[in-house]
């Protein structure tokens, strides 16, 4: 995993509630820090309220297009660009890893194959992901697309810690997709937490 820190861009912090996220100069690869914690693990009798992540150099960093948004990116890719996104509902919120997985593998129709799931530790933190192919349902509410949109691809993650749970999720064409899928792995084992 360290020559893959040279192909990723700089540190992004990410607040717990609803502070913004600041975008760096040109989207990907700038630094955005909210607040003064530096990246790295919590501090010894510190709560560590905030996940630290690197953004990959390629995916742009965009304002976050809601406020259950915390972090926000598009991933351009050779079938079009794809979207990323670290959702956040306070200390303890927003479901188990497994109903949430359950309900993002429900978001495709007609998969392609059965789902792929790991899990895995990382700097403190626990990482339940999951990845699905197919048609990707219409939705009216988070994030997807207003029409059913066959050839698409979902990679979401549950990430459960001091200050957690986060969600993570990338969706958009399959092949883009599957693109960052790498560096969607990487950025999840580059995750840490920070105090606010």
């Amino acid at each position: 995993m360290a020559g893959a820190a040279a192909a990723l861009a700089a540190q992004v912090a990410v607040p717990p509630a609803h502070d913004p996220a600041l975008p760096g100069p040109g989207g990907g690869g700038g630094a955005a820090q909210a607040g003064p914690a530096q990246p790295g693990a919590a501090q010894p009798g510190a709560t560590p309220t905030r996940l630290v992540f690197a953004l990959p150099a390629a995916w742009k960093s965009e304002p976050p297009g809601s406020g259950m948004r915390l972090a926000q990116a598009g991933i351009p890719g050779p079938a079009g660009a794809a979207q990323f996104a670290i959702f956040y509902f306070g200390a303890g919120g927003g479901g188990t890893p497994e109903a949430n997985i359950e309900r993002w593998i429900g978001q495709i129709e007609r998969p392609l194959a059965p789902p792929r799931r790991a899990a895995f530790s990382t700097h403190g933190l626990t990482v339940s992901w999951v990845e699905v192919a197919g048609t990707m349902k219409a939705s009216t509410i988070g994030m997807g697309p207003a029409t059913a949109q066959p050839g698409s691809r979902l990679l979401g993650a549950v990430v459960e810690g001091p200050g957690g749970p986060w969600f993570v999720k990338v969706i958009g064409p399959d092949a883009t997709v599957a693109a960052a899928r790498p560096a969607f792995v990487e950025l999840l084992h580059g995750l840490r937490t920070a105090p606010r």
